[in-house]
């Protein structure tokens, strides 16, 4: 178990993905890296799309509807030539064609719509994730599993129950998002480019997370030197909500930046990178919490959760943490057993 003081973080925790295009030189020897994403829906299509442009290996894109699935692959492939793609990708409503996958990445579930929470999702999602997490782990037994679908933390505990993979390799793409949420808002009132802020989320995918502007940096600044305690407020409100904002605004879920922020996330398992990103993962003691999964900031590689880094935190962000975890395992108690 990785430990880090809280004075230690304005070094950079994340791994800019603007920063790094993946190569094949540096992906696994001998054969090209197998990517597949289940689920050709807005967020499923997001993500081939960011692994196909960053190169990170050939890319099965899966769908219960083949015309959607096929059609989505085809269109990506008109844009191999603009963008210099160098592997493939197939679109298919067949499972064997996932076998053998490095990373599999389930979007597969009910989006939110306006009005609904992401736990209003959680009956008929979790019955959803099991079932493919299941067709895909016998394909592939020794994948990595990265998961959106909604409610994201209870989705985890889903799949890893039902693939019956160690923990360290089912990982929720969640405080990767919320932290890139909070560093473009922060840099929106600072008035600097998001590339600039660094910062991080801890807690459930969901309005009771941790947004921890404490730490926040701009260009290594303390972000609480730029902007004053009103503006930061207001951030860690809006990053809290973000996805709802644009649940209302659509009338439909995000997908932009959840599909880049899983497409970095697979870059840094196929690369064996070691990169530390704040997303959701299994806890056995960090933060005082055991049995359940939850954003923390860990470290990644191709087996999946490397370690956690374990922060200090003040007495309020130690209370926040605390209403996460309670209100994940009520989540957690309405689950079939």
């Amino acid at each position: 178990m990785l430990k880090m003081a809280s004075n230690k973080i304005l070094i950079r925790i994340f791994n800019s993905g603007h920063e790094l295009r993946y190569s094949p030189t540096i992906l696994r020897q001998g054969m090209p890296n197998k990517l597949s994403i289940i689920g050709a829906g807005n967020v499923g299509a997001t993500v081939a799309q960011c692994c196909l442009f960053n190169n990170l290996g050939s890319v099965v894109l899966l769908d219960k509807d083949e015309r959607i699935a096929k059609g989505k692959a085809l269109d990506m492939c008109h844009a191999a030539a603009l963008h210099e793609h160098r592997f493939s990708i197939k679109g298919t409503a067949e499972y064997a064609d996932t076998a053998g996958s490095d990373v599999v990445i389930v979007t597969a579930g009910v989006a939110r719509r306006p009005g609904m929470s992401r736990n209003d999702l959680l009956g008929i999602n979790a019955k959803i994730v099991e079932e493919v997490t299941r067709a895909a782990v016998r394909h592939s037994p020794d994948a990595v599993l990265i998961i959106i679908t909604n409610p994201l933390d209870i989705m985890c505990q889903v799949a890893w129950k039902a693939s019956g993979l160690p923990p360290a390799r089912i990982i929720g793409m969640s405080g990767l998002l919320d932290s890139s949420r909070m560093r473009y808002y922060i840099a929106e009132a600072a008035g600097v480019i998001p590339a600039t802020v660094e910062g991080l989320v801890l807690g459930e995918h969901g309005d009771s997370m941790a947004v921890l502007t404490r730490l926040a940096t701009i260009g290594g600044v303390p972000a609480s030197k730029i902007l004053d305690a009103e503006k930061l407020a207001e951030i860690r409100y809006r990053t809290a909500h973000g996805g709802g904002e644009i649940v209302d605004l659509l009338g439909y879920s995000a997908y932009y930046a959840p599909g880049s922020a899983a497409a970095e996330m697979a870059g840094a398992i196929l690369s064996d990178s070691h990169s530390t990103y704040p997303c959701s993962v299994y806890l056995t003691g960090q933060y005082g919490v055991e049995g359940i999964f939850m954003c923390v900031p860990a470290r990644l590689g191709a087996r999946g959760v490397e370690g956690v880094i374990e922060l200090d935190l003040t007495d309020n962000e130690k209370n926040q943490v605390a209403t996460t975890v309670r209100n994940l395992r009520e989540l957690l108690a309405l689950l079939p057993a």
